[in-house]
C-alpha cells in the first residue's frame, strides 16, 4: 500500500497570485498594528515562563515570519502564546534551559511529521470539554504566576507545583511593595477600559466618539508599556524593572547556536516533547479555526490547510530554539487583532515580525524601565481573556460526562501537569463514550412478528461491540424452556466487532446445548462480512442466515418437519 504524504504548499504562494498595492497596504498596516501588540506580549510571556525578555521578542520574530511565511493560513499570527508559560516554566525548572531547547526542537520535528502524514484533522477530534478544561487551568496558573510582580513581593525563584506557590506568596506577603501593586492596578485598569478598536462604531459622531475611536487604534497594552515605563523613570520608582532583573534587551539578534543534544538527554524528554506538540498542534488550530470563522463573517479568505500549518509549527519550533527561541503557535489575540486590522494574507504576518525586529534594532534600550508589575497586570488581563469562565456556570446546563471531563480536565492542570489533564480527560471520554453507546445498544423481543410455536424472536438495536455484550450474554435465559429456535432480527444493527462476535458465538454454543437453533435475519454489510470472515456463518450453517423474518419462518418450518419426520434411531 503507498503511503500517501502531505504536499509541502504554503497559502503564500497561492496569495501571492493577483496580490494588489491595496491588499499590500491593508496588510503592511495591519502587520505594523499586529507588532506593537505582540512586543509587550512576547516580553510579558517569556517572562512568565522563566527565561529572558528577549527569548519571547527572539520567538516572535523568527517563529512568527516562518509561520506566516510557511503556514497553511491566510491570516494566522504565530509566536510564544500565554498557553505555553506553564509548561516552559516547569520544563526550564526541571530539566533546565537547554533541554527546554532541546524538547522544543524535538517537539518541532513531531509537528511537522503530523502534517506531513495528514495528521492535522485528528486534533479535531479533541473533546470540546477536555479543551476548556485545560485552558482555564492554563488561566488560572498564569494569573498565580503573576501574583508576585503584582504585588512585588520578595519571593526569590518560584516553585512550578501549584500548592508550593501558594505557600511561598503566602510567606511573602509581609514583603508586599505598594508602588508594584499601584503600577499593576493602574496598568491592569488601563488595558481593561482602554476602548477596543473592535467595539467601536463605524460613524461615531461627535469629538468625543472620534477621539476615543482614534485612541483604540493604539493598544491598551503599549499604553501601559510606554506610561509605566515614564512613570518609573521619571518618578525614579523603587520597583522591579527588566533592568533591575535582566540587564535589559540586547540590541540584536542571538546568534546561531546548537543546544548541547545527546540521545540519553532526549529520552528524558519525551514527556516535554509531547507536551508542547500536543499543545501546540491544539493551540494553533483552534486559532486558525477561530480565524476562519472570522474571516468568513467577512465573506473573505479560504480556510486554513491543518496539515501545511503543522507541517509550519514544526519548522518554526525547529529552528526558533538555534536563537534562542521558545516554543510558538498560533496566538488568538493577534491573529484576530490582525483579522481586524484589516489583514488578509500572509504578508501582514511577515510584516509583523519585520515590525519586531525594527524594534529591537532601534528601540532596545528602552526597555530597561519596563517595570515588571505592569507586564503582570497584562498578564492578568490575558489570563482572564484566555479563561472561558462562563462554562463553569453553565455546567449544570449539561450531563454528568460533560462536567466530569471539564472539572477534571481543570483541576488536574491546575494541581499536577497539563499532560496528565490531557491523558485523564480522554480515559474519560473514552470511558463515558463506551458507556453512552453500551446503553444505546439493546435487545428487544420481536412484538410485532407472530412467530410459530416453540420459536423465539428478538430485535438487535445499535451496536453491538465490547462495551454491550452482557445484553448478548444473557440471551439464552430470555428464552422459554421448550423452545427449539431462537430468530435474531439484525437490521437494526449497524456494527459489530470482535468482543460482540464472541458474545454470539458464545450464546450460540449455550441454545445449541439445550436444542435451540439459532437462526439470523436481516444481517447488514459490516457485520455479515465479520461473521463470514471468522467462520461463524459456516458453524451455524449459510441457510440460518436469511434475507427476510419470512424466509427465516420457512426454512424453520422445513427444519422442524424435517426433525419430526425422519425415523427414530
Amino acid at each position: 500500500m503507498k503511503l500517501s504524504l502531505h504536499r509541502f504548499r504554503p497559502r503564500l504562494l497561492d496569495t501571492l497570485a493577483g496580490y494588489s498595492r491595496q491588499q499590500l497596504a491593508r496588510d503592511a498596516g495591519a502587520g505594523l498594528t499586529v507588532g506593537v501588540v505582540a512586543l509587550p506580549l512576547a516580553m510579558a510571556f517569556a517572562i512568565a515562563s522563566g527565561v529572558k525578555p528577549e527569548a519571547g521578542i527572539v520567538t516572535a520574530i523568527i517563529a512568527g515570519l516562518l509561520i506566516s511565511a510557511l503556514g497553511g493560513s491566510n491570516v494566522q499570527i504565530g509566536g510564544p502564546a500565554g498557553a505555553f508559560i506553564v509548561i516552559v516554566y516547569g520544563i526550564v525548572e526541571r530539566y533546565g534551559l537547554a533541554n527546554l531547547l532541546i524538547a522544543t526542537m524535538l517537539a518541532g520535528v513531531l509537528l511537522f511529521a503530523m502534517g506531513l502524514f495528514k495528521l492535522g484533522a485528528l486534533v479535531r477530534y479533541v473533546p470540546v470539554s477536555i479543551v476548556i478544561g485545560f485552558t482555564n487551568g492554563i488561566a488560572v496558573l498564569i494569573a498565580l504566576s503573576q501574583v508576585k510582580d503584582f504585588l512585588g513581593l520578595a519571593t526569590g525563584p518560584m516553585p512550578a507545583d501549584f500548592f508550593s506557590q501558594i505557600g511561598v506568596l503566602g510567606g511573602a506577603l509581609h514583603s508586599l511593595n505598594p508602588w508594584a501593586l499601584g503600577i499593576a492596578l493602574a496598568s491592569l485598569a488601563t488595558v481593561v477600559l482602554w476602548p477596543k478598536s473592535y467595539t467601536m462604531p463605524t460613524a461615531p459622531v461627535g469629538a468625543l466618539a472620534r477621539t476615543r475611536r482614534v485612541a483604540a487604534h493604539l493598544p491598551g497594552t503599549v499604553v501601559v508599556l510606554v506610561g509605566a515605563t515614564l512613570a518609573v523613570t521619571l518618578l525614579q520608582l523603587p520597583v522591579d524593572t527588566i533592568g533591575s532583573r535582566f540587564g535589559g534587551i540586547p540590541q540584536a539578534l542571538p546568534a546561531f547556536a546548537l543546544p548541547d543534544f545527546s540521545w540519553a538527554t532526549a529520552k528524558q524528554l519525551v514527556v516535554p516533547t509531547l507536551t508542547i506538540a500536543l499543545l501546540g498542534a491544539v493551540e494553533s488550530l483552534l486559532c486558525a479555526r477561530v480565524a476562519d470563522n472570522m474571516a468568513a463573517d467577512l465573506g473573505e479568505t479560504p480556510r486554513h490547510d491543518p496539515n501545511q500549518e503543522l507541517m509550519a509549527q514544526g519548522v518554526a519550533n525547529f529552528v526558533t530554539p538555534l536563537f534562542g527561541g521558545i516554543p510558538a503557535t498560533g496566538t488568538i489575540a493577534r491573529t484576530v487583532t490582525n483579522v481586524r486590522a484589516g489583514g488578509r494574507t500572509p504578508v501582514a504576518g511577515i510584516v509583523h515580525a519585520l515590525t519586531l525586529l525594527a524594534v529591537v534594532l532601534v528601540a532596545a534600550p528602552l526597555a530597561l524601565n519596563v517595570p515588571l508589575a505592569a507586564l503582570a497586570g497584562i498578564l492578568l488581563f490575558v489570563a482572564w481573556n484566555m479563561g472561558e469562565w462562563r462554562e463553569f456556570a453553565r455546567l449544570k446546563h449539561f450531563n454528568l460526562p460533560y462536567r466530569t471531563i471539564l472539572l477534571g480536565t481543570f483541576f488536574t492542570t491546575v494541581v499536577f501537569d497539563l499532560t496528565v489533564a490531557v491523558e485523564l480527560g480522554l480515559v474519560l471520554a473514552c470511558v463515558f463514550f463506551i458507556w453512552r453507546m453500551g446503553t444505546l445498544f439493546r435487545v428487544a423481543p420481536l412484538s410485532d412478528h407472530t412467530l410459530p410455536a416453540g420459536v423465539a424472536g428478538f430485535e438487535l438495536y445499535g451496536s453491538l461491540f465490547f462495551g454491550a455484550v452482557g445484553q448478548v450474554e444473557a440471551l439464552p435465559g430470555m428464552v422459554p424452556a421448550g423452545h427449539h429456535a431462537l430468530v435474531l432480527d439484525l437490521h437494526r444493527l449497524v456494527l459489530l466487532d470482535s468482543s460482540g462476535l464472541d458474545a454470539l458465538e458464545q450464546a450460540q454454543r449455550s441454545l445449541a446445548r439445550r436444542g435451540v437453533a439459532l437462526w439470523l435475519v436481516q444481517v447488514n454489510q459490516q457485520p455479515l462480512s465479520l461473521m463470514q470472515r471468522s467462520g461463524f456463518v459456516s458453524h451455524i450453517g449459510a441457510e440460518r442466515v436469511c434475507g427476510s423474518l419470512a424466509e427465516a419462518q420457512a426454512q424453520i418450518s422445513r427444519a422442524t418437519s424435517a426433525s419430526v419426520s425422519a425415523p427414530a434411531p
